[in-house]
C-alpha cells in the first residue's frame, strides 16, 4: 500500500530530504516557497486574569496557504485591529489587499510583526504598504517580504520607510530581484541616523561584487546591525574579502553571517578567518555551498581556533571537504567550548574522518550538542566509533547521519552507544542508511528505553510491515517519549496501515510524518 500524508505533513521536510542546499538554509529558518506550505492556523488569543477581570491579550494571527476569498479577507480584516503579529504567507495576496494592510498598520499601534512571504504584492503593493509603515502610530519592528515580486522600484520606499521608522529593526526581503542597484538604496536608508536595523536578509536578490562597497559603508555607521545574510548572491572571492575587511573595521557587533554559495574559494579564506579572530560577537557563520577546499578549512581554523573566536553555529556543507580536514575539526570540536552546533553535510569525510571527529566528541571539553554528517561516504565501518563517543558525550543531542551506507550492522553498533546511560540523543536521523527489519528491534529497544529521544527520522529505509510493526510496538510502551516519526518512501500494507492510524488516535502526541 502506498504512503499517507498526514495533516501535519510539512513540505519543508520534503525539501530537506531533497536537497542538500535547501536543508541547510532552510531549517536555520530563512525563507522559502517551500517552507511556508503548511497547513493553516487560526488567529489565538491569551486571556489573563488580573483582579478577578479577565484581560485579553493581543491576538496573534498565522495562516499560510490560504486563498483569500473577497468574504475571508474581509473577516480577517476586522481581527487584524487587534493583532500583535500577523502572518500571511502564501495567500495569493496582491497589491490591493497591501491598501487594506496599510490602513492596519495604521489603525493597529500594536502590530510589530508581519509577514507576507511568497505573495505577489509587486512594487506597487510595497508602495501601498509603506504608508502604513510611514505613518506615526506604526510601531513595526519585524517585516518579511521574501518572495514578493519586488523589483529596484521598491527599494526607493523602503528606504524611506527605513530612513524614518526607528522601531523597525528586522528587514527580510530575500528571494526578490532587487539587483545591486536596488539595495544600493536600501543601504542610503541604513546610514539614516534613524535607522535602527538589526536584521538584514538579502539571500537571492541577485547582487553582484559592485554591492559591497555600499554595504561597508553602512557596515560602518550602523552599530546596531547584528545579522545579515547575503547567500546565494554571486559576490565572489574579491568582494568578500573587501566585506570581510569592512567587517573587521566596522562598529557593528555582527553575531550572524551567512555567505552560502556566493562563489566563495579558499582565496577568501584568510579574510573571514580575520573576521572570526576579530569579531568575537560573531557566534553564527555559515559559508556552506562554497568550494573552500581542505586549504580553505585550514585557514578558517586559524580564526576559529583564535581565543578571541566566540563562534557557537558553523555550516560547512558541500565545502569540497575531505578527511584531511578533520584533523582541524576536531581539534576545533575538542577544544572551542562555545561551538555548539556544525554541518558537514555532503563532503567526502569517509570513515576515517568520522573516528577523528568522534574522538573529539569524547573529549570532556567538547561542548558540541548538534552533529551533521548527512552524505559523507559514512559506511558500517565507524559505527563502532560513532558508538563509543555517544556513550561518552553527554551533551550531543541531535545526530543527522542519514544518507549513508551505515547497513544494519552499523546501526546496531549505534543502539549501543544510544542506550548508555550517558547518551542524551534528542533527534536521531538515519534516512537512507540502508537498513532492513533486521535492527529495527535494537531501535525499538532505544525507543523505549531513551526517555530523551523525542524524534527519529528512519525514512528511505526497507522496513516493511516487519519493520514498521516493531517500531510500533515500542511506541505504544508507556516508557517511550517520542513525539515525531519521520517514515518517508516507505511502503506498508493495509494493516499495518490500520495499526499506525490506531496509534495515532490512541497517542495524539505522536506525529507519524509518512
Amino acid at each position: 500500500m502506498g504512503k499517507r500524508c498526514t495533516l501535519w505533513h510539512s513540505t519543508l521536510f520534503w525539501a530537506l530530504r531533497k536537497a542538500p542546499c535547501v536543508q541547510q538554509q532552510r531549517l536555520r529558518g530563512n525563507g522559502s516557497r517551500k517552507a511556508s506550505a503548511l497547513p493553516s492556523s487560526l488567529p489565538t488569543e491569551r486571556r489573563e486574569e488580573r483582579g478577578g477581570l479577565i484581560s485579553t491579550v493581543k491576538m496573534e494571527l498565522d495562516i499560510q496557504c490560504e486563498e483569500m476569498s473577497p468574504s475571508r479577507w474581509a473577516e480577517l480584516l476586522s481581527t487584524m485591529k487587534s493583532c500583535k503579529t500577523i502572518r500571511l504567507d502564501d495567500c495569493n495576496l496582491s497589491s490591493s489587499n497591501c491598501e487594506d494592510l496599510s490602513s492596519i498598520i495604521n489603525m493597529n499601534p500594536s502590530l510589530t510583526e508581519l509577514k507576507l512571504n511568497n505573495n505577489e504584492l509587486g512594487d506597487a503593493g510595497i508602495e501601498y504598504l509603506c504608508k502604513g509603515l510611514l505613518m506615526p502610530s506604526c510601531s513595526l519592528q519585524k517585516l518579511w517580504l521574501q518572495n514578493c515580486n519586488l523589483t529596484s522600484a521598491s527599494c526607493e520606499t523602503l528606504r524611506s520607510v527605513l530612513s524614518a521608522q526607528p522601531s523597525l529593526t528586522e528587514l527580510h526581503v530575500g528571494d526578490n530581484k532587487l539587483g545591486t542597484a536596488g539595495v544600493k538604496v536600501l543601504c542610503q536608508g541604513m546610514m539614516n541616523p534613524n535607522c535602527k536595523l538589526q536584521k538584514l536578509q538579502l539571500e537571492y536578490c541577485e547582487l553582484t561584487a559592485d554591492i559591497v562597497e555600499a554595504l561597508n559603508a553602512a557596515l560602518q555607521s550602523k552599530p546596531t546591525l547584528k545579522e545579515l545574510s547575503l547567500s546565494n548572491n554571486t559576490l565572489g572571492d574579491t568582494a568578500v574579502k573587501q566585506l570581510c575587511r569592512g567587517l573587521v573595521e566596522a562598529s557593528c557587533n555582527l553575531e550572524l553571517l551567512h555567505l552560502e554559495n556566493c562563489g566563495i574559494t579558499s582565496d577568501s579564506c584568510r579574510e573571514i578567518s580575520a573576521v572570526l579572530s576579530n569579531k568575537s560577537s560573531l557566534l553564527d557563520l555559515s559559508v556552506g555551498d562554497n568550494k573552500i577546499g581542505d586549504s580553505g578549512l585550514a585557514l578558517l581554523c586559524q580564526g576559529l581556533m583564535h581565543p578571541n573566536c566566540k563562534i557557537q553555529k558553523l555550516w560547512l556543507w558541500d565545502c569540497d571537504l575531505t578527511s584531511a580536514s578533520c584533523k582541524d575539526l576536531s581539534r576545533l570540536i575538542s577544544t572551542k567550548e562555545t561551538l555548539t552546533e556544525i554541518s558537514l553535510i555532503d563532503n567526502n569525510l569517509r570513515d576515517s574522518g568520522m573516528e577523528m571527529l568522534c574522538q573529539a566528541l569524547k573529549d570532556p571539553r567538547s561542548k558540541l550538542q548538534e552533529l551533521w554528517v548527512r552524505e559523507c561516504g559514512l559506511t558500517t565501518a565507524c559505527c563502532k566509533a560513532v558508538s563509543s563517543a555517544l556513550s561518552v558525550n553527554k551533551n550531543l543531542k541531535v545526530l543527522h547521519i542519514g544518507e549513508n551506507k551505515l547497513g544494519d550492522a552499523g546501526v546496531e553498533l549505534m543502539c549501543e552507544g544510544l542506550l548508555h546511560p550517558n547518551c542524551n540523543i534528542q533527534s536521531l536521523w538515519l534516512g537512507n542508511c540502508d537498513i532492513t527489519a533486521a535492527c529495527c528491534a535494537s531501535l525499538a529497544t532505544v525507543m523505549a528505553t531513551k526517555q530523551c529521544l523525542t524524534e527519529l527520522d528512519l525514512s528511505y529505509n526497507s522496513l516493511e510491515d516487519e519493520g514498521i510493526r516493531k517500531i510500533c510496538e515500542a511506541l505504544r510502551n508507556p516508557s517511550c517519549n517520542l513525539q515525531q516519526l519521520i517514515l518517508y518512501d516507505i511502503f506498508w500494507s493495509s494493516e499495518v496501515d490500520d495499526e499506525l492510524r490506531a496509534l495515532e488516535e490512541s497517542k495524539p502526541e505522536v506525529k507519524i510524518i509518512s
